[in-house]
């Protein structure tokens, strides 16, 4: 059944179809299969019921942009004390906001195609 919104966010993922098209939310559930671990993406419900893995890829993103928060907010005080020159803190602090500003845009992705999955109703 084709969703009503005539034009999907700019967050959409690459990976996933175009909400409506054929076979749009198996290439969703692949996707949200790729962000949470191995042992969740084969558990049957989240298999059969991809707003249940949908779910628990956004949570599993939210924690994810916890830690890389909190690894930038305390790189500059904590690896000086591992023995860190101040080049590689320096790489490492941009590494950590790039990932964060990654993961922002993810979640941002995830949610797309929640709402997606949502509005298309229950499946099973």
């Amino acid at each position: 059944m084709p969703l009503t919104t005539s034009r999907i966010s700019t967050d959409w993922p690459c990976q996933v179809k175009t909400p409506g098209t054929y076979d749009w939310e198996r290439s969703a559930a692949k996707w949200l299969r790729e962000l949470v671990p191995a042992r969740y993406a084969s558990y049957p419900a989240l298999i059969r019921h991809p707003v249940l893995l949908a779910r628990h890829a956004h949570l599993q993103v939210q924690q994810e942009i916890r830690v890389a928060r909190t690894a930038l907010q305390t790189a500059r005080a904590d690896l000086p004390r591992l023995g860190m020159p101040e080049s590689v803190i320096e790489h490492t602090i941009k590494l950590y906001a790039a990932e964060v500003m990654q993961l922002q845009h993810i979640a941002r992705s995830v949610r797309a195609v929640s709402e997606a999955l949502v509005e298309r109703g229950p499946t099973r």
